[in-house]
């Protein structure tokens, strides 16, 4: 990972401190960065997304020890956590400390935090001396950026500062836990596992009533194009049939086609689930500019290490509960 010249660190900060907004890398994804102790430039931000004002965004620090500014309250679970996972692609939902503005957390009385762990995030951090409320570089709902290009191709000169970290390590969001009412739940599934969190933090509960969270509403991580979920043994079927009416199909599989047509777009993302996810939002993107009428995604199989892309392609393509009820490869 590389590490920002000394002068664009110090644009980005200036940046910040005017209002403005800063693209910077995580080793999640982008993030789409404001003074979250500004309202004013919080607002910029949410309206640059197109962000509903009742969904919170995440604040990044540069350290645990300055939770005490944003947080009332840190629970053991929490502290357990965070010694364990920060720096790093965890964000935990937390009591929100009373100064903290309501526009940070969607109204709500809990904050999301996370201490990221790339080292330009840590840069701009340090340098800027306060919280950065940082929610994906990208137009509400639509697909995560994992580059600095994708940023760019996004929001054009709305954003004043991007600064190039090169490509996001993980390439999913960070894993959500909430450690509110005495209960820890697994919010939004990442890189870090449900069976590493109950390791660290005891047995977890139940969603029930949790606290709104990023990437929680039923369509989001989306391309423009229609996108559907379907098992390996319909892959080609299922292409086929829009293929032979000469209109282009799109298909993100984890595995070579058995056969191939004209009008078939078809990438085979293999069947590791580390590399599946560093590259899948690139992937889609790719997919998403073939002039396509539809996506098909061969469903992921049916493993913990597969969950944070689930969750991804279900809310892709706009499916409540599990996709894996339909069958995976």
């Amino acid at each position: 990972m590389v590490r920002a010249k000394q002068a664009d660190i110090e644009q980005a900060v200036e940046a910040l401190r005017a209002g403005d907004l800063v693209a910077f890398p995580t080793e999640t994804v982008y993030g789409l960065g404001a003074n979250a102790a500004d309202p004013v430039a919080v607002t910029r931000l949410f309206a640059a997304k197109g962000r509903p004002p009742d969904h919170p965004v995440i604040v990044h620090l540069d350290s645990p020890k300055y939770l005490h500014r944003w947080v009332s309250d840190v629970p053991i679970a929490a502290e357990r956590l965070a010694a364990r996972y920060w720096p790093g692609p965890l964000t935990l939902i937390l009591p929100k400390a009373g100064n903290v503005n309501d526009i940070v957390t969607g109204g709500q009385n809990s904050i999301g935090i996370r201490v990221p762990s790339h080292p330009m995030a840590q840069q701009l951090l340090t340098a800027f001396g306060g919280g950065i409320a940082a929610p994906s570089a990208n137009r509400y709902g639509r697909l995560s950026p994992t580059r600095a290009e994708h940023v760019r191709d996004e929001f054009g000169d709305t954003v004043r500062v991007v600064l190039d970290g090169g490509e996001s390590q993980f390439g999913l969001e960070s894993s959500i836990v909430s450690c509110i009412g005495g209960t820890v739940r697994l919010l939004r599934p990442g890189s870090i596992t449900r069976s590493q969190i109950e390791q660290v933090a005891g047995r977890i509960g139940d969603a029930g009533a949790a606290p709104r969270v990023p990437g929680d509403r039923l369509l989001h991580y989306a391309p423009a194009t229609p996108l559907e979920i379907v098992p390996a043994d319909a892959l080609e079927a299922r292409a086929l049939e829009i293929a032979e009416r000469s209109e282009k199909v799109a298909v993100l599989a984890l595995r070579p086609p058995l056969q191939t047509r004209r009008h078939m777009t078809w990438i085979n993302a293999g069947n590791k689930p580390d590399a599946y996810a560093h590259h899948m939002y690139s992937n889609l993107r790719v997919l998403d500019r073939a002039g396509c009428v539809r996506i098909f995604v061969q469903a992921p199989p049916r493993e913990e290490r597969w969950a944070a892309v689930r969750d991804r392609l279900q809310r892709a393509s706009g499916l409540a509960g599990d996709p894996l009820e339909i069958g995976a490869g």
